[in-house]
C-alpha cells in the first residue's frame, strides 16, 4: 500500500547535515521544496542551497548551537529556491549521533501557507467537533471506538475514555446493535453512506425511557483512498419522534372512529350491533371487548338500581384477538349473569361513569371477573389494564362497553378513554335503536302469532298443514295470514293474505281482515261474493291494501271454489301430472274498490295437494317472478311427502335470507271420504 496521511498533505521535506554543515542526505520532498535535485545539492553547505543570504549568519549559529548543545530549535523564514522565487517555510531542526559517534543535523521543513492552513483546519475541526451538538464518533475497522465528542458522551451516558477501544454492543448494549453494526459494515464495504437512519431504543443516560436518534454513517479514507474506518453523527431527534407517535395515533384514532359510523349499526338487529362494536374494538383499542346491557334495558324496562344491588347483565357480543383464556373468562352471548356491586362493570353501569385501571394489581382481578374462576382466567391470559366505559343514550345508561388488554404491552392510557367513550356514544345510539326496534318487532311479532289461527291437522275433507315465518331482523313484521275455516257440509275455507305495509299497524289490519273474513265464510258466501265484501271492509281501514285468495272445498263434489284478489295464484298438484299453476283471473286487491271478482271451480279429488302461498316465498330482488314460480313447481315436481315435511322443504329452499318479507304457506291435501 502507498504511503499517505498527514506527512504527504504537509510535504514535509526531510535534509541531515554533516558536522561541517554539508549536506549528506536530500529527500525527494526537499527536491520539490527547494528545487535543486539530489546530485546538485548533496555535498555542498546547506546555507547555500537552503538559506537566503540575507539569513546565512543567523542560520549558521544557530546550526552551530544545535551541534553543540544538542538543543533543538524551531523556526519559520524565507528561503530562496533554485529558480529565484522566494517561500517562506517552517523549520524544525535536531541534532543526531550515529553509532561512532558523529554528530549530525536532521533538519525537517515544510512550506509556512500550507502548515498554517492545516493547523488552521485541524483546529476549526477539533472546536466544530467539541462543541457540535451532534453526537460524532469514528469507529476503526474493526467497529471499535476511537473517537468520541462530549455531544456523544452525553447521550451514551458513557465517558470518551469508556468508549474507547469498546464495540457498540458493549457501549450502548439497550440498543439494537446487530442491525447498526451490519449497517456499519456495509458502509465500510460498499462505501455507500446511510443517512438518516431512524433508531429507537434506550442509552445508560435515560435506561428508562426510549429515545429515538437519526444516525448517518459515512465511509472514512485517507488521501490515497486507504478505508481508515466509520464516521457516525447522532442527532436526538426524540421530540420528533414522540411528535409522529402521537400524530400517528391520533390518525389512527379518527381513522377508527370514522370506521366505526360505517360498520356500527349496519342492520336495527341487537345483537349485530353489539357484535360490530366489538369487532371495531378489537385489536386496534383492545385485545378483549365485551358488549353487555343491562338485562331490564333489553326487556323495555328501566334499568335503574341502587349502590348496594348487583347488576344484571346481558352479554350481547364479545370479541378477543389471541386470548383465549380470556375469552373463556367472558360471559358467553346471550347469558345473563349477576355483577355484585363491588365490581368494576357494576360501578360503571350504575354511574354512568368510565372505570379505568392502568395497571391490574391481583386484587383487581375479583373485581373485574364475574367469578372467582373468571378470575383465575383472566389472570393467567396476562390481563394488565382493564376499562370500562357506559354506553349512554338519550340519558339512559344501557349498559357497558368492557375492554382489556393481554397481547398490547401498554396500559391503557387517557387518550384510550376518550377514544373508548367516543366509540361507545356513537355505539349506544345505534344499539338503542336496535333495542327499542326489537322491542317494537317482538310486540308486532306478538300480535300477530296471537292473530293466526291454530288448526288441527285434518279438517272436514282436507289434511292440512301451514307455516308463517316472520320477516328477518332487519324490517319489521309484515301482515301475511292464512286461515283454515270450517264449513256446513264438511266444507273448509281456506284463505291466505298478504297486507300491504309492515308492523303493528299492518298487524292489526291482518287482524280484522281476519276476523271479517272468518264471519263472511260462516255465511256460505260465494268466493267471489266474500271478497267484494271484503273488498268495502278493506277500503274503510285507513287506505289499507292487501292481497287475498279465497278457496271453498267441497269433499262431496270433489271441487274447488276458488276467487282471487291480486295475489299469487295457487299450485295444484296431482297423480302423474306436473304441477300446475292454476289459471285464475288474477282480480285488484282489495281496497281498490269497484272492481268485481269472479269464482273459478277447480276439480280436486283425494290425494290432490294444493299449495297457497304469500310473495314472500318466491320473490328475490335478483331474479324474475316466472324464474321464481317455475323453481316452486320443480321443487313440487317430486316425490310425495308428508305435508309438514314438505312445508319445511319450501321455506327451506325458496325463502332467501336476503328477501325480507313474510311468508304464510298452506298446504291442503284432499282425503278420502269415510
Amino acid at each position: 500500500m502507498r504511503p499517505g496521511g498527514l506527512l504527504d498533505v504537509l510535504n514535509v521535506a526531510s535534509v541531515v547535515l554533516d558536522a561541517r554543515g554539508r549536506i549528506v542526505l536530500w529527500s525527494p520532498q526537499a527536491e520539490a521544496l527547494f528545487g535543486y535535485p539530489a546530485r546538485e545539492a548533496l555535498g555542498r553547505y546547506a546555507a547555500q542551497v537552503m538559506v537566503h543570504e540575507r539569513h546565512v549568519e543567523l542560520v549558521v549559529k544557530l546550526f552551530a548551537d544545535v551541534v553543540e548543545t544538542g538543543r533543538s530549535w524551531a523556526g519559520a523564514f524565507p528561503i530562496r529556491r533554485k529558480d529565484g522565487s522566494t517561500r517562506l517555510i517552517e523549520f524544525r531542526n535536531m541534532r543526531l549521533l550515529d553509532d561512532h559517534g558523529d554528530v549530525y543535523a536532521l533538519g525537517l521543513a515544510a512550506d509556512r501557507p500550507t502548515l498554517r492552513q492545516v493547523e488552521q483546519d485541524l483546529a476549526l475541526s477539533t472546536r466544530l467537533v467539541s462543541q457540535s451538538p451532534v453526537g460524532l464518533a469514528v469507529l476503526d475497522t474493526d467497529l471499535r471506538y476511537v473517537s468520541v465528542n462530549p455531544a456523544l458522551e452525553r447521550i451514551d451516558g458513557v465517558a470518551a475514555d469508556a468508549h474507547l477501544g469498546r464495540t457498540l454492543r458493549e457501549v450502548v448494549p439497550l440498543l439494537d446493535a446487530d442491525a447498526l453494526e451490519e449497517a456499519a459494515r456495509r458502509v465500510l464495504r460498499t462505501g455507500e453512506p446511510v443517512v438518516d437512519r431512524a433508531t429507537v431504543g434506550r442509552t445508560p443516560a435515560d435506561p428508562d425511557e426510549d429515545h429515538a436518534w437519526s444516525m448517518s454513517l459515512y465511509r472514512l479514507e485517507d488521501a490515497r483512498g486507504a478505508v481508515l474506518g466509520v464516521a457516525v453523527s447522532v442527532v436526538d431527534v426524540t421530540e420528533q419522534h414522540r411528535a409522529g407517535v402521537e400524530a400517528e395515533a391520533a390518525r389512527r384514532r379518527l381513522a377508527l372512529i370514522a370506521d366505526a359510523s360505517a360498520r356500527i349499526g349496519t342492520t336495527l338487529d341487537l345483537e349485530r350491533t353489539a357484535r360490530e362494536l366489538a369487532d371495531v374494538a378489537v385489536p386496534e383499542l383492545a385485545d378483549v371487548a365485551a358488549v353487555d346491557l343491562l338485562d331490564a334495558v333489553v326487556a323495555g324496562r328501566p334499568g335503574t338500581f341502587g349502590p348496594t344491588e348487583s347488576a344484571v347483565i346481558r352479554a350481547l357480543a364479545v370479541r378477543a384477538y389471541a386470548s383465549p383464556e380470556a375469552l373463556a373468562a367472558a360471559d358467553p352471548p346471550g347469558q345473563v349473569a349477576r355483577y355484585g356491586p363491588d365490581r368494576l362493570v357494576t360501578e360503571c353501569v350504575r354511574t354512568g361513569s368510565p372505570v379505568l385501571v392502568p395497571e391490574v394489581a391481583d386484587d383487581d382481578y375479583v373485581r373485574i371477573a364475574r367469578s372467582p374462576d373468571a378470575a383465575v382466567l383472566l389472570r393467567r391470559s396476562g390481563v394488565h389494564s382493564y376499562l370500562a366505559v357506559p354506553l349512554i343514550a338519550r340519558g339512559e345508561v344501557l349498559g357497558a362497553l368492557d375492554l382489556k388488554r393481554t397481547v398490547n404491552p401498554e396500559p391503557f392510557t387517557e387518550d384510550d378513554l376518550l377514544l373508548a367513550r367516543e366509540l361507545a356514544a356513537r355505539a349506544a345510539v345505534q344499539i338503542d335503536n336496535a333495542r327499542w326496534y326489537q322491542n317494537a318487532r317482538t310486540t308486532a311479532l306478538t300480535l300477530q302469532r296471537s292473530l293466526l289461527p291454530s288448526h288441527p291437522p285434518v279438517t272436514g275433507g282436507l289434511e292440512v298443514a301451514s307455516r308463517y315465518q316472520p320477516a328477518g331482523a332487519t324490517i319489521e313484521v309484515g301482515g301475511d295470514w292464512f286461515d283454515v275455516i270450517p264449513l256446513d257440509g264438511g266444507r273448509t275455507a281456506l284463505v291466505v293474505g298478504d297486507v300491504m305495509g309492515s308492523g303493528i299497524d299492518a298487524a292489526a289490519t291482518m287482524g280484522r281482515l281476519r276476523t271479517a273474513t272468518t264471519t263472511l265464510a260462516s255465511l256460505g258466501l260465494d268466493p267471489a261474493v266474500l271478497l267484494e265484501h271484503l273488498d268495502r271492509i278493506t277500503s274503510g281501514l285507513d287506505h289499507s291494501i292487501a292481497t287475498c285468495v279465497y278457496v271453498v272445498h267441497d269433499p262431496e263434489l270433489g271441487q274447488c271454489r276458488i276467487a282471487n284478489a291480486g295475489h299469487l295464484p295457487p299450485v295444484r298438484l296431482r297423480a302423474g301430472r306436473a304441477p300446475e299453476l292454476l289459471d285464475l283471473p288474477t282480480g285488484a286487491p282489495l281496497g281498490v274498490g269497484g272492481v268485481p271478482f269472479s269464482t273459478t271451480t277447480v276439480d280436486f279429488a283425494p290425494g290432490d295437494r294444493l299449495v297457497l302461498y304469500t310473495d314472500g316465498l318466491v320473490e328475490t330482488r335478483r331474479h324474475s317472478l316466472d324464474e321464481r314460480l317455475d323453481a316452486l313447481l320443480a321443487l313440487l315436481d317430486g316425490p310425495g311427502r308428508p305435508l309438514e315435511e314438505l312445508c319445511d322443504l319450501l321455506l327451506r329452499t325458496l325463502h332467501q335470507p336476503d328477501n325480507h318479507d313474510d311468508v304464510a304457506l298452506l298446504v291442503a291435501r284432499a282425503r278420502e271420504l269415510g
